[in-house]
């Protein structure tokens, strides 16, 4: 087609993607492309702006890594992440779930553990937490032989594969539900911690005058054959960024009653102090078990990064 108007740019954009044989690809991408060109005449978007906008989107992609990925990143911090996991697990986002995005730091292959094992592997500072998981479906029956994936950062804000100085796979682990879709295992309590922002989300996040926190969680992501792959995050109910998390994560029942437990004997001999627990049971639903695409692939060397804190404005 000759364009002789704006208009007709969106016309001949649509008519080449009717060309494509995957029904699904044309619609997702006809709708894409609708909704793009809308948005560009809707801001009336100028050319210096759009010059801009492609150097972000080309900096995303020059700012991931085998070991970070600043476009997952982006999609948090957006609550694209997050749609898109309430559109796509039990009532579609109108009904609670205990699913959640799957975030920027899942590796694949973390070691199996046995149950009431530590996933602790290498000297880490933090309060003894003990977890008892449970899975059930979505009739409340217990989904025996379930495999359940842990993960979370240090109290000092750093998954391992950020920081060298952590061994490789420390604080991450897998597990095999019981006859009961029971799981448990030890670690520490988790702390919250800021996002990266040394790359084009930083510049989103500052541009807003929001914090780069998230409160502390969990990670858990739930598979077996016959079930929806389940993916999900336990917030520590005592986190003071619950309502302000900076990827907007937080649904209220994903909110943990992570117990703080004072001069009582810990499930453990050695453990002397204080300690925490936290009991909670997932739902997952009838689908496919298929694994997500990792995010991430290795772990990172050299010196441990600067973590940066934006404060709330």
């Amino acid at each position: 087609m000759i364009i002789e108007n704006q208009e007709q740019v969106t016309e001949a954009v649509l008519s080449e993607l009717r060309r494509a044989d995957d029904p699904r690809f044309v619609e997702i991408m006809s709708a894409a492309v609708r909704h793009l060109h809308a948005f560009v005449r809707e801001v009336r978007l100028t050319e210096p702006e759009f010059q801009k906008a492609c150097a972000v989107i080309a900096r995303l992609g020059q700012k991931t890594s085998e070991t970070h990925n600043e476009v997952v990143l982006a999609c948090g911090s957006l609550g694209v992440s997050n749609l898109v996991c309430l559109l796509n697990n039990v009532g579609a986002g109108q009904t609670e779930t205990t699913a959640n995005m799957l975030g920027p730091f899942w590796r694949m292959d973390a070691p199996p553990s046995e149950n009431g094992a530590s996933i602790v592997r290498s000297p880490t500072p933090g309060t003894p937490l003990f977890v008892d998981a449970r899975v059930k479906d979505t009739r409340g029956r217990a989904v025996p032989g379930a495999e359940v994936d842990v993960w979370h950062s240090s109290t000092e804000g750093f998954y391992e594969n950020q920081d060298p100085g952590q061994a490789d796979m420390n604080l991450r682990g897998k597990f095999t539900a019981d006859a009961e879709g029971r799981v448990h295992f030890r670690t520490i309590k988790p702390a919250g911690y800021p996002i990266p922002v040394d790359g084009p989300v930083g510049d989103l996040v500052r541009a807003q005058y929001r914090h780069n926190m998230r409160p502390a969680h969990l990670h858990f992501m739930i598979t077996k054959p016959g079930y929806k792959t389940h993916i999900s995050q336990v917030y520590v109910n005592d986190d003071p960024n619950l309502e302000t998390d900076v990827q907007f994560g937080v649904t209220r029942a994903l909110i943990g009653d992570y117990v703080r437990h004072v001069d009582e004997p810990a499930p453990a001999p050695d453990v002397e102090g204080d300690w925490y627990s936290l009991d909670f049971t997932f739902t997952i639903q009838p689908g496919e078990a298929r694994l997500p695409r990792p995010p991430i692939t290795g772990k990172a060397e050299g010196a441990r990064p600067d973590l940066e804190i934006l404060e709330r404005g």
